[in-house]
């Protein structure tokens, strides 16, 4: 992929990551992972913001092996998110069902760094492929040729320093649905009302 190409890209999945995670926001993450195999298996991760010191929120393709999560960073080491971790590898994370900190430490060093990677890239379902990778027909030496920039990553969980911020959450929105639905019963008597008077 050359550079124009993988610019594009990259700000297509920011537009795409924001949407995600309002999903996950708004009660969605057990629908956002309803299809593996086609929208792949996706947490969200809280990072630091290593300049401004805020929490950012980017969703993850993510692989369980053997009880361990890992992700990876796909643009390499020019993600920003993929920087806020390597200087503060404290997140908060988001799975479905769960909420949880943990841990990332870098695991592009792994002696199956192939394994692992062609692991999360299968679990990307149609990200891999939209990034010009197919993990399930690449033989090793390919995919590790395609994937050279790639860094590996591991999550771990560990046991939190005070309690997690109520907001933002997993289904901190699911009120906008109520809010919705409110508005859309108000405009359906308005308009009933037009038609058959008071």
């Amino acid at each position: 992929m050359d550079d124009v190409t993988a610019a594009r890209v990259k700000a297509a999945f920011r537009h795409v990551n924001r949407a995600m995670v309002m999903l996950w926001r708004l009660g969605l993450g057990r629908w956002v992972n309803i299809w593996p195999s086609g929208s792949g298996r996706i947490l969200v991760i809280g990072h630091t913001g290593r300049r401004s010191g805020l929490r950012r929120w980017t969703p993850l393709n993510y692989a369980n092996v053997n009880g361990e999560l890992y992700c990876t960073a796909g643009f390499g080491a020019t993600s920003d998110w993929y920087r806020n971790v390597t200087a503060e590898p404290r997140v908060e994370v988001w799975l479905t069902g769960e909420r949880w900190m943990g841990v990332i430490d870098e695991a592009s060093d792994h002696p199956e760094r192939i394994r692992l990677l062609r692991a999360v890239l299968v679990a990307s379902g149609f990200a891999a492929p939209a990034a010009g990778i197919d993990p399930r027909r690449l033989d090793d030496e390919a995919l590790a040729a395609a994937t050279s920039s790639y860094r590996l990553l591991r999550i771990r969980q560990v046991a939190a320093a005070e309690p997690l911020p109520p907001h933002p959450r997993p289904g901190d929105r699911i009120w906008w649905w109520a809010a919705v639905a409110g508005g859309g019963l108000l405009w359906h008597a308005r308009c009933h009302q037009r038609q058959h008077g008071p």
